[in-house]
């Protein structure tokens, strides 16, 4: 499935003597080709891996209705909220982190194959690769979490409104970003157990500091030191952003709580563009420096 894009990349190479790569003269139609043929990669390979497709998806839908059942008579939230109506933002961020962690696992597959050698060394920017692992991950996350999206509107857990729109576009923003956090982590991987290892370490704090599964605590000056620090922790995670916007977008009318701490609408927006372009420019940097043992 990859020996389009393999092709392509081969059969367009040309050389210097010192290895560099040719970048000059290149039409834009050969750097938008190559980006479009690495997301066409991504997409055909995930898509076609059921495991992965399974993992994903499934794993979050099956905490969601574990824990909000589970839950239910524990957990009030702002107006009476429900543990499971307060999970759902939660649950379609850990879908964008799930599939960002699986996609981008193909780099390290792809180096071993020799299918990103061939990529390597085409006469085409760097960028184009990180561009390209990127899109193809975010628009696989996107779908995934679209997936769900749609099941829970099957299921009256989200009404519909024209408040589908920007949450889709929020969700678009965040699969961006996690994804382009895990290119940047992957690219210097040599194993997957590596990169799952700093995964789990990275991305599911990110995830469970966030205000996903549990409410960032409000604090005052008579505030325990732990609860202090706990509640800095969350705020500073711009994953908290994220999720934050998706509750205004998803309840706006549960989204204001005197027993938690939820950051404002504006701010939510602002904080998620900003994480998009600093993970996105992070992987691109990556990418772009390369490694000590490419080839």
């Amino acid at each position: 499935m990859n020996r389009p894009a393999a092709h392509i990349a081969l059969s367009s190479t040309t050389l210097t003597g010192d290895g560099q790569d040719v970048l000059h003269n290149q039409p834009p139609g050969a750097v938008l080709g190559a980006v479009v043929m690495l997301v066409w990669s991504e997409w055909t390979r995930f898509f076609r891996q059921r495991n992965r497709v399974i993992g994903a998806l499934g794993q979050p839908i099956l905490f969601w209705l574990l824990f909000g059942t589970g839950m239910h008579g524990a957990f009030r939230g702002g107006q009476g909220q429900d543990f499971m109506a307060y999970y759902l933002p939660g649950t379609m961020t850990l879908i964008l982190l799930f599939t960002a962690i699986f996609a981008t696992i193909s780099i390290i597959e792809d180096r071993r194959e020799g299918f990103l050698q061939a990529v390597l060394v085409a006469p085409v920017p760097r960028w184009t690769i990180a561009a390209g692992k990127i899109l193809g991950g975010a628009a696989i996350a996107w779908v995934q979490a679209l997936i769900f999206v749609v099941l829970a509107i099957a299921v009256g857990s989200i009404g519909l409104s024209w408040q589908l729109l920007p949450l889709l576009g929020l969700m678009a923003m965040a699969a961006i970003a996690l994804t382009a956090l895990g290119v940047f982590f992957a690219w210097p991987m040599e194993s997957t157990q590596g990169f799952h290892a700093i995964m789990n370490l990275v991305l599911m704090p990110l995830w469970l500091l966030s205000g996903a599964f549990f409410p960032v605590p409000l604090v005052t000056a008579t505030s325990p030191l732990g609860q202090i620090v706990m509640h800095w922790i969350m705020r500073l995670n711009p994953v908290t952003y994220i999720i934050g916007g998706m509750r205004h977008l998803l309840a706006p009318e549960l989204a204001v709580s005197d027993s938690y701490w939820i950051p404002g609408v504006t701010v939510c927006w602002l904080v998620s563009i900003g994480f998009l372009c600093v993970t996105f420019t992070a992987a691109w940097w990556m990418v772009s420096r390369g490694r000590k043992r490419e080839f």
